[in-house]
């Protein structure tokens, strides 16, 4: 809309005359003095009326708005510390675009069931927007981190025939009288990729068909899926090490005023530096034990598990080498204890739990056979992914980086389904 600013912008504007185009967010009223909270998407503002300088006719529109009404407003920028965003807007004229309905999301406390059944309203608040917009920050961060280091997007197919965890999670579909299903990692088709491109990456969508019910957890999430040629798995964790630390550095550089919005102390992410701990999965098990776990070897790690683990560690935290008995097929044995895997999990702090996993993969041909067979899969399914042990095979190594996880740890949200606009659960497909 021509002449219209962005409420962000207004530090570019003291003293002038704008048009802020936006919505109600509250208002309230001292008899001759009327202050409105407008929100334009990009930022909060309050505007100051008074009955004296405007006159009855703006005093009657003012009257007439309701919570969530689209509006235009003009008037004049002055700074003010004590105002929502810093800026004030001196009202001289508002237009009214549409008024409001009467709104179901009062400014009070609701219940995460009423807010979730109207997500689709709920995402306007100034908590759900931060957040969002924390969200975005990291999305765009990840892609320019691994462009700028030489990484190609190579966008991998939601719908597929076989899958790198099995087939116990997954969603399956009828595909014109064939089984397909909707993919849980792009990683088979990136390491495809990285023997034509070097180094690649895959960013969308995931789905997972697990009957979980904790706030670590959804059916659809997204996932960054970088794979590397000529990679071992301390090469994979020094970048997811880079990577993490980009991001954090990045949020608390880009988001101070979302961060300040979800009240986010910063101290912990302020301590996210290098070298992260690195410590076996075999030590990790003699430690939990220590905290009265009695975990044994090739037990997982769980989410409780994951918070002692990360309240001992002021920073991310490394678990490797696990133990090749629960490790996914594709894993590549330690050359020196053919029990264990190469393989990583990085723990968030604050008990957020595991925010990427990766490891070296396989590239011995035959052992690859073996391990897809001993998995109970169709070596007629995998025939394409084994072909790549047959031309031009090389070391390389991967990992997947769970966006909302992720966010949820930057954004000390305790639930992941506030992490992602729209949130598919096992209880949940609407709105």
């Amino acid at each position: 809309m021509k002449d219209v600013v962005k409420i962000k912008d207004l530090n570019k504007y003291v003293g002038e005359t704008v048009k802020i185009a936006g919505w109600l967010y509250n208002q309230r009223s001292s008899g001759k003095i009327e202050f409105l909270i407008i929100r334009d998407g990009s930022g909060i503002l309050q505007c100051v009326a008074i009955r004296g300088e405007v006159g009855e006719e703006i005093f009657q529109k003012i009257d007439a708005l309701t919570q969530e009404s689209s509006l235009i407003v003009c008037g004049s920028v002055r700074e003010d510390n004590r105002a929502p965003g810093g800026y004030e807007l001196s009202l001289k004229d508002i237009e009214i675009i549409h008024i409001a309905e009467e709104y179901p999301i009062a400014l009070k406390s609701h219940g995460v069931g009423f807010l979730s059944d109207l997500r689709h309203l709920w995402i306007r608040s100034l908590r759900q927007n931060a957040i969002l917009r924390i969200r975005a920050e990291i999305e765009q961060g990840i892609r320019d981190f691994l462009n700028s280091a030489g990484f190609v997007l190579i966008d991998a197919p939601i719908l597929t025939g076989s899958a790198p965890e099995g087939t116990t999670s997954l969603f399956e579909l009828d595909y014109f009288d064939n089984k397909a299903y909707l993919s849980q990692s792009g990683q088979l088709y990136e390491e495809a990729a990285a023997l034509a491109f070097g180094r690649v990456y895959s960013f969308g969508p995931t789905f997972r068909a697990e009957k979980s019910k904790t706030r670590r957890h959804l059916t659809e999430f997204w996932m960054v899926e970088p794979e590397m040629a000529f990679c071992d798995l301390y090469e994979s964790m020094q970048i997811q090490e880079d990577l993490v630390v980009y991001l954090v550095q990045r949020i608390l550089n880009n988001c101070e005023k979302e961060l300040n919005t979800l009240n986010r102390s910063t101290k912990i992410l302020e301590n996210v530096k290098s070298p992260f701990p690195r410590i076996r999965y075999t030590e990790i098990i003699d430690f939990l034990n220590k905290k009265g776990r009695e975990k044994k070897w090739g037990d997982d790690i769980t989410g409780l598990d994951e918070t002692i683990i990360s309240e001992e560690f002021g920073k991310p935290i490394f678990i490797t080498h696990q133990p090749a008995e629960i490790a996914p097929f594709y894993m590549k044995p330690d050359p020196e204890n053919s029990e264990v895997v190469l393989a990583a999990d990085l723990i968030a702090p604050e008990g957020y739990g595991e925010i990427i996993g990766g490891s070296q993969r396989i590239d011995d041909l035959e052992l690859l056979i073996k391990r897809i067979k001993d998995f109970g899969l169709s070596e007629e399914d995998y025939k394409w992914y084994i072909d790549l042990r047959r031309y031009g095979n090389v070391p390389h190594s991967g990992f997947g980086l769970g966006l909302e996880r992720f966010v949820a740890w930057i954004t000390c949200t305790e639930h992941i389904r506030e992490t992602i606009p729209f949130p598919r659960t096992i209880e949940r497909i609407y709105p």
